[in-house]
């Protein structure tokens, strides 16, 4: 039976794909966790091992940007002097990684020696999950326990603090500031997922804070004023870093607001305390990731309803869609229950306007190719490159042509030369405007140039030269080289007329 869904869901992708070109600029993203305990004892080298096999294989399925969590639990996955390194790396919170290394500095620079945007993940408010048993004496719950409160065994840093907000944002700050990220990325832990019977100890810093208001209404200004400080913070440190959230599912049903979804789960809005669609509205957040993990189907969270409606509620800002790999590969499609969901799952990615494209959860499942999910993006939905989406509101303005394209040859066979561009000389100017990767266009002698055809992109590289086909006819083709900023912002292309 098994063999039947993968053949069959093989067979309609290639008919999908035969119908569309893939887009040329579209986020498709992998989030690497730390929660899992994957990486436990297992020490620097084997662990840098895993993660070299990791990359190698998302850069062959064309995951262009890695989630890389970070900061678990008030912890650090890297040299910090705020809080201590996390029991997900060593086993025991506090305790340094022998042989020492810093695992987010190293995933910067692996990531971008593939071409790879690298996101650093934090969960900000979580303090303690259900399974540490004892923190660190620097941890923020040993200096501050009356600044966090337990519930369900996890221990949460309450929100309804300035004191709070203004540490996170700190730890944030640090980030940005030491770590050549491209992004900044939370996930959906705000005030805690409820749990029936059990309310919220946060009594003392209402009766601080809340001034009469409406217990939830003040529980949301809590996390829309972090989520205005956080961004604030980002942009007022590396302007051009992007700050990205990965809210939970639903925003609202409709039972609770008639312009919610028709769906019957845990809300963001009503009980998490997050106010997501404010924030696009506002524009405090540079990317919305809804984490629409359930199959087509699901009685109480329905996937094509979820998606449908955060399209139509996407604003001005570009939707990406968190999809769960294990559940679109183990649930049959509707239509055709041979064959599995991802077929259906990337028609809506692929078709609606407001999506720009998706992220997976989670990246082991991609690399373990269940269902044959790497597969099928390697072969169809990513077997072109693509850029990253634009963000003109972070930055519009593109960089200079390349310059001075020449053939040359050399030891290893002729290639292709060219010049960066040149920048202002402002010191943001040299980083904004900088060209930090060159793409290749490629076109026959018959063919007009157009550069939104993603099948003619040759390479997307950060060097200034590509290799040539070794020049054994006398057939002229069109190389187009164009240059590319820290956000994808793409120049006008230089040509150059080869014959191979």
């Amino acid at each position: 039976m098994m063999r039947k869904i993968l053949f069959g869901a093989i067979a309609a992708i290639v008919c999908v794909a035969a119908l569309a070109q893939n887009p040329k600029r579209e986020f498709r993203g992998a989030w690497i966790q730390a929660v899992n305990g994957q990486w436990q004892g297992l020490g620097r080298d084997a662990m840098q091992a895993e993660l070299i096999r990791e990359l190698d294989t998302l850069q062959a399925d064309g995951i262009n940007a890695i989630l890389f969590q970070c900061r678990v639990e008030g912890d650090a996955l890297y040299q910090s002097n705020i809080e201590p390194w996390s029991r997900y790396l060593t086993g025991q919170q506090g305790t340094p990684p022998s042989p020492y290394w810093d695992p987010l500095a190293w995933m910067v620079e692996q990531c971008h020696a593939r071409g790879m945007e690298l996101h650093a993940w934090i969960n900000p408010f979580r303090a303690k999950t259900k399974g540490t048993k004892e923190v660190a004496t620097t941890h923020i719950c040993a200096r501050h326990p009356e600044r966090c409160f337990e519930y369900d065994e996890l221990y949460i840093m309450d929100p309804g603090l300035p004191e709070n907000r203004e540490y996170i944002c700190q730890v944030a700050a640090d980030i940005v500031e030491r770590y050549d990220i491209d992004g900044l990325h939370i996930d959906d832990y705000f005030y805690p997922y409820p749990v029936k019977g059990k309310a919220i100890p946060d009594d003392a810093s209402y009766r601080m804070y809340g001034n009469n208001m409406d217990r939830g209404d003040w529980r949301r200004a809590n996390v829309n004023q972090f989520i205005r400080d956080l961004f604030t913070t980002v942009r007022n440190t590396k302007p051009w870093v992007k700050f990205g959230v990965s809210p939970f599912g639903i925003y609202r049903n409709r039972r609770s607001w008639e312009g919610g979804s028709n769906t019957n789960g845990t809300q963001n809005y009503d009980d998490l305390y997050a106010d997501v669609l404010l924030w696009v509205d506002e524009g405090i957040i540079d990317y919305n990731m809804p984490q629409i993990y359930w199959e087509i189907g699901n009685k109480a969270a329905d996937y094509e309803t979820l998606i449908r409606w955060w399209n139509d509620h996407a604003g001005q800002r570009p939707l990406f869609i968190g999809q769960d790999v294990d559940r679109t590969v183990t649930k049959p499609d509707l239509v055709n229950p041979n064959t599995h969901q991802m077929v259906t799952k990337y028609t809506w990615q692929r078709s609606l306007p407001a999506v720009f494209g998706s992220c997976q959860w989670y990246a082991r499942a991609v690399v373990d190719n269940k269902g044959q999910y790497g597969s099928m993006l390697r072969r169809y939905y990513h077997n072109t490159p693509a850029l990253q989406p634009l963000m003109p509101w972070i930055d519009k303005k593109a960089p200079g042509s390349p310059r001075k394209l020449a053939v040359v040859q050399t030891s290893l066979g002729p290639r292709l030369f060219w010049t960066p561009p040149k920048t202002g000389r402002k010191p943001l100017q040299q980083i904004m405007d900088s060209a930090r990767q060159f793409v290749v266009y490629r076109f026959g002698p018959k063919e007009k140039v157009n550069l939104e055809l993603t099948d003619h992109i040759v390479a997307i590289t950060s060097e200034n030269n590509i290799p040539l086909p070794e020049r054994v006819g006398n057939t002229k083709y069109t190389y187009v080289v164009t240059a590319l900023d820290r956000l994808h912002n793409e120049s006008k292309g230089s040509k150059i007329k080869i014959k191979l």
